[in-house]
């Protein structure tokens, strides 16, 4: 789908990424929260997404700013109290900062996204078109391959060209950016853009884990304490199907590939829409700290999820000798 500038009822995002300190982390985390705060005060703000540094990110956050239409996000983009705010921040940052404006309203976030930024030679805009549909058809054969939307620049404020492209995982997107096959069409595209820029938003289990603070903005948690929630919530919850509808499908007879099926159908349904709220709930603390919460606080938040892991097994444990 390509987004054109001139649909002025369109929703507007901006993709800000930054490089943040690594000492200077919680002090960033402050710093956001009251930038979203300002970004409320605007006409047509409808959201904020905060998304930490990926495995290979080297440290830089992306933030998404949403807005109703474009010129609510130029108005609050070109605002002297946001220029204060930036200069403000300036030493947390190491480098500048690099932004991507979109038209329209993108995909919804899946597990990985690029945002490839492209400067396009004037002039050359056709062939830079033809050119993308064709390295759209080879990335479509990739492994995870999930999507790819070419968002066209908007006048006066994003002047490249930017394309998000969804993978389901970090390893199927990395592949892909490292492939041959990539790097063959990147050359013979080099006729049709000066340059372009890459930045990766990555959370391996994202649709599990969305905190709204105060702010508006949506927090995504570390990959390792989203992997040990996951674990946290999936283990009871197998055990328990394993000792009570497992039973009755083994008594009724049921095949085993159809028995693993419903059992796998019954977990992901009661560990999305029951388990894991409850989890994030009670684990908010942990999962997303505060910019005031104290470094013990990550300590805690380990000790408390690794002494339900002994917990349940000495339960379980204790359950399946008895039966």
């Amino acid at each position: 789908m390509n987004a054109s500038a001139s649909r002025r009822d369109d929703l507007a995002t901006v993709v800000l990424s930054q490089k943040v300190r690594k000492d200077r982390e919680a002090d960033y985390r402050h710093w956001q929260d009251r930038m979203t705060t300002l970004a409320r005060g605007f006409d047509g703000f409808s959201g904020t997404e905060v998304y930490p540094p990926g495995e290979s990110a080297e440290g830089e956050w992306v933030v998404v700013f949403r807005f109703g239409r474009i010129d609510q996000l130029t108005a609050w983009l070109d605002s002297p109290e946001r220029g204060r705010m930036l200069e403000e921040g300036r030493p947390l940052f190491e480098g500048p900062l690099t932004q991507e404006v979109l038209v329209d309203e993108p995909p919804a976030q899946a597990a990985v996204t690029a945002v490839i930024s492209h400067r396009v030679t004037p002039g050359r805009e056709p062939r830079f078109v033809h050119w993308h549909a064709k390295l759209q058809k080879v990335q479509e054969k990739s492994p995870g391959y999930m999507g790819d939307e070419l968002f066209r620049p908007v006048p006066g404020v994003q002047e490249n060209w930017v394309s998000v492209v969804r993978f389901d995982t970090q390893e199927h997107l990395e592949t892909w950016l490292a492939s041959a096959a990539r790097r063959k069409l990147l050359a013979e595209g080099r006729d049709a853009y000066a340059s372009f820029d890459v930045r990766q938003i990555a959370s391996a289990f994202g649709g599990w884990f969305r905190f709204g603070r105060d702010t508006g903005a949506a927090d995504i948690p570390s990959n390792w304490k989203q992997a040990m929630s996951v674990v946290l919530g999936l283990y009871p919850t197998v055990m328990v199907l394993n000792l009570t509808v497992g039973k009755v499908l083994q008594a009724a007879d049921v095949p085993g590939y159809l028995a693993l099926f419903i059992s796998n159908v019954l977990s992901v349904s009661i560990l999305t829409w029951v388990v894991m709220p409850l989890i994030n709930r009670a684990l908010e603390f942990w999962l997303v700290p505060g910019p005031a919460a104290p470094g013990r606080t990550h300590v805690l938040g380990t000790l408390v999820v690794a002494s339900a892991y002994v917990a349940l097994l000495a339960l379980f444990g204790w359950t399946v000798g008895r039966s």
